[in-house]
């Protein structure tokens, strides 16, 4: 639910600041004052396209906040729109609310904010479109589309888990054909690229490198080039550790003769030195050990050294054509054999995966023929109720239809699938079905589709009727229409107020309206209005006796007139007592 927006800057408004609570809102005002903007920023707050123009003359940003509450929303949703929070690294505010903000650059790029954090406008998007939902003229003239009627069907259908089991299966059959189409067509460059691979491969496995050993030789091929100089180096460091001949002695025996003086002068002090002196002999003794070691090691002869050189050799053919080292190499390689594994043009390898196409063609199908079972069925029923809507919107005689094709393929079509019934149908990302609301205005008059056969108020009350619908069974969102009754007055704007005001029994509604008989049904009455200099706007609630001068207003312009008030009030007490 939408608790609060504060706009700044923004068109005709100034700065104002508007409260809403739960039922039904109405927003109305001279024209030019801009009551249209609270929308515009609501807009901006779903993440629409920010427009610079929109900025107020003399500022350089416009800035729109909006507080948002969860608690009405079911349990999926708060869990979604809690995931959006803290992938957004946003918090709450103290109250459990949700601060959104949208500002709007004279100059430069506009920016998003979500519970303190800046965040992109399609994440700001994705979190305040599960608790707004927006409807304007320009949605009217959406409605009249294919997508957007066939969206609102299958809203109405629950149709969300078929869809999306078919466009799962349509992704992999798709794949898998194209898999296939692309294996056939290039078969003899995918066989011969295969064969390059099997010999690249064999290459590599006869000489069968092992990670790192490039780097391992050229350390081998250095110590071994210098063999004479390693031996007598290491010869002479063993000889001068551990050496015990009367002319020297080595380092060993004079720290062993040391340590054995030093614990035989019965002094603490020097007990203790002897055992710092073991400590060095210890290292000595190790070392003089591993010198043995290395000396043991080295080769008798330069046959080792001809050998690693040869080895070397060997790698460095590898390197040369397949990578900069010996790693690169063996990736290289293994990239390859999962190449090489899907580059199967045998007869055998084209005939399984042309059963996988088809297996994956049947089951497309059946998934197509579920999702058509789950629309035309619903379609009866939402039409059925279009239509008893309508009447409660002084169109007694209307008749609103929802027809669903199939949807024929062209004969080069390549998304042509045969379903069980043998037709041929193009499969689209959306199903295979063509979706068309239907319209009369009047029984005897031919059904035709809404958009040749529809007026701006018709239009205006067929999108009502069908929100109306839709909305039953779901609650929490808040709905927001921008002078959906235009074109509409009388007995027909009378039961449009009534319906609106039924629907804020489940929703928060706010209403831009130019209408009184809608004004009159509101629970909350707020008026946009001219203040102070330079045109500027601001938003006020009304109490009742204000209320009744607006709609004084909005009857004939006669707020000021004892028989506007009459007439006003009149209509007010008839709206409450209606709602009651």
């Amino acid at each position: 639910m939408l608790t609060e927006i504060r706009i700044e800057s923004l068109g005709a408004i100034s700065v104002a600041t508007a409260e809403f609570d739960r039922g039904l809102t109405v927003l109305t005002g001279e024209t030019g004052t801009g009551k249209t903007m609270v929308v515009t920023g609501l807009h901006l707050l779903g993440g629409a396209r920010a427009d610079a123009t929109r900025v107020r003359s003399g500022a350089e940003r416009a800035v729109v906040e909006g507080r948002f509450t969860t608690s009405d929303v079911d349990d999926a949703v708060t869990a979604y729109l809690d995931e959006i929070l803290d992938a957004s690294g946003g918090e709450r505010d103290e109250d459990g609310s949700v601060i959104a903000l949208r500002t709007v650059n004279r100059d430069g790029p506009s920016r998003a904010y979500l519970g303190g954090r800046s965040v992109p406008a399609k994440s700001l998007s994705g979190f305040t479109t599960q608790l707004l939902a927006l409807h304007g003229q320009n949605d009217q003239l959406r409605l009249m589309r294919p997508d957007e009627q066939r969206g609102a069907l299958d809203r109405f259908a629950g149709a969300g888990p078929a869809l999306e089991r078919y466009r799962k299966l349509r992704d992999a059959w798709l794949t898998a054909r194209r898999d296939l189409n692309d294996r056939r067509d290039r078969a003899r460059e995918l066989a011969q690229e295969a064969d390059r691979l099997k010999f690249a491969l064999n290459e590599i496995d006869t000489v069968d490198p092992q990670p790192g050993e490039d780097e391992a030789l050229v350390a081998d091929i250095l110590r071994l080039s210098e063999l004479d100089t390693l031996r007598e180096a290491a010869a002479s460091a063993r000889e001068m550790l551990s050496s015990s001949s009367e002319d020297a002695l080595g380092a060993a025996d004079a720290l062993g003769r040391a340590r054995g003086t030093l614990e035989s002068a019965g002094d603490a002090r020097l007990r203790a030195l002897a055992e710092q002196i073991n400590g060095a002999l210890t290292v000595v003794i190790d070392a003089a050990s591993e010198l043995g070691d290395y000396l043991d090691g080295l080769p008798v002869d330069a046959s080792a050294l001809e050998s690693k050189l040869a080895r070397q050799a060997q790698l460095r053919t590898l390197t040369r054509k397949y990578a900069a080292d010996i790693d690169g190499v063996l990736q290289w390689a293994q990239d390859s054999r999962n190449r090489l594994a899907q580059l199967d043009v045998s007869e055998e390898g084209l005939g399984a995966l042309q059963r996988q196409v088809d297996d994956l063609g049947r089951e497309l199908a059946q998934a197509a023929v579920e999702l058509s079972k789950v629309r035309r069925k619903a379609a009866k029923n939402l039409a059925k109720e279009v239509t008893a809507e309508l009447a409660g919107l002084a169109m007694a005689d209307a008749e609103f239809t929802i027809g669903v094709a199939t949807d024929h393929a062209e004969p080069d079509d390549p998304a042509a699938l045969s379903l069980p019934d043998g037709k041929t149908v193009r499969v689209g990302a959306d199903g295979v079905d063509t979706v068309e609301f239907g319209f009369a205005a009047h029984r005897g008059m031919s059904v035709l589709p809404l958009a040749k056969s529809a007026s701006g108020g018709e239009l205006s009350r067929v999108m009502l009727a069908l929100e109306v619908v839709l909305s039953a069974s779901a609650t929490g969102t808040t709905m927001v229409f921008d002078e959906v009754d235009a074109g509409v007055g009388g007995w027909a704007a009378v039961q449009i107020g009534r319906r609106l005001a039924r629907l804020a029994r489940t929703h928060q509604v706010i209403v831009v309206t130019h209408l009184p008989q809608v004004a009159a049904y509101a629970d909350v009455h707020l008026v946009v209005h001219s203040q102070g200099p330079k045109g500027a706007s601001g938003v006020r609630r009304l109490t009742d006796d204000d209320r009744v001068a607006e709609l004084a207003r909005m009857l004939a312009g006669l707020g000021e007139s004892d028989s506007g008030r009459a007439h006003a009030r009149e209509l007010l007490e008839t709206a409450q007592n209606d709602r009651a």
